[in-house]
């Protein structure tokens, strides 16, 4: 009896990782120990990502649509203040040129600071995606038996199966979608 019982474990063995493959194969995932995954594209295939963009296309192009008419009156201004020039002294025009100056500073300064607003905004963004996105992630290492998930662009060469932001992308969409009800249960 006792011979019999280290090819019936071997058995048992072989089985059970068969049956686990089996099962990880049909879940769409390969069965490795390192998968790979581009975090770029996982982001901007996400529902989550794709909302993020288009919330920050919107304020940006808000924030262009605020330069332009900023830029305009400033023209104009400048514009009056050129033709000024001609009626007044160096000693009078110079304060309204300097203030003139100041306020452009002014302008561009704001203007750039909300640019960086946005830019902080995105990569924000990303940080709370991956928060998110982490349970899944290890969902799926856990599936697949992997030890690791490394970025896709710092692998020199790799089988494309061992890719996984496709089947991340459709995992992370079906359990935060674009993230909006999330992210506001977090503000409460």
């Amino acid at each position: 009896m006792n011979r019999m019982q280290g090819p019936i474990r071997a058995l048992c063995v072989f089985l059970t990782l068969g049956l686990a493959t089996a099962e990880a194969q049909q879940l769409g995932v390969p069965q490795t120990g390192v998968l790979t995954i581009s975090g770029e594209r996982l982001f901007s295939g996400s529902a989550y990502g794709q909302r993020v963009f288009r919330e920050i296309e919107a304020e940006s192009t808000i924030l262009a649509q605020e330069n332009e008419r900023i830029v305009s009156a400033l023209s104009k201004e400048e514009k009056d203040l050129t033709e000024q020039r001609a009626e007044l002294t160096p000693e009078e025009f110079r304060p309204l040129a300097e203030a003139f100056d100041d306020k452009v500073q002014s302008h561009r300064e704001s203007q750039r600071a909300k640019l960086e607003v946005l830019a902080r905004r995105s990569e924000e963004a990303r940080v709370i995606f991956i928060e998110m996105a982490q349970p899944v992630l290890i969902e799926l290492m856990r599936e697949t038996g992997a030890s690791m998930i490394i970025e896709r662009s710092s692998v020199f060469l790799s089988s494309d199966a061992s890719d996984i932001t496709d089947a991340a992308i459709a995992r992370i969409d079906a359990v935060i979608g674009d993230g909006l009800a999330l992210e506001e249960g977090r503000e409460e």
